[in-house]
């Protein structure tokens, strides 16, 4: 009762392919797997500067063109 043979694992595996789906699976791998790099290097003490945030690119409107005010005498 302790241990698990290969058709349990099967059976969780696929259990957890029908829970997430095929596509969510390798997002979370992915999160995993910088979550246990970043905290290896918070471990070791390395500083890791994040590359500087992107600008987004500025933002240009247009307004209607202003009818001409006709002055009053």
């Amino acid at each position: 009762m302790g241990e698990f043979s290969p058709i349990h694992w099967l059976i969780v595996l696929a259990v957890i392919l029908l829970l997430f789906g095929g596509r969510k699976i390798p997002e979370l791998a992915k999160g995993l797997g910088e979550g246990i790099r970043n905290f290896k290097e918070g471990m070791s003490g390395a500083s890791h500067t994040p590359p500087p945030p992107v600008a987004p690119p500025p933002v240009t409107t247009t307004a209607p063109p202003v009818p001409p005010t006709e002055e009053k005498k």
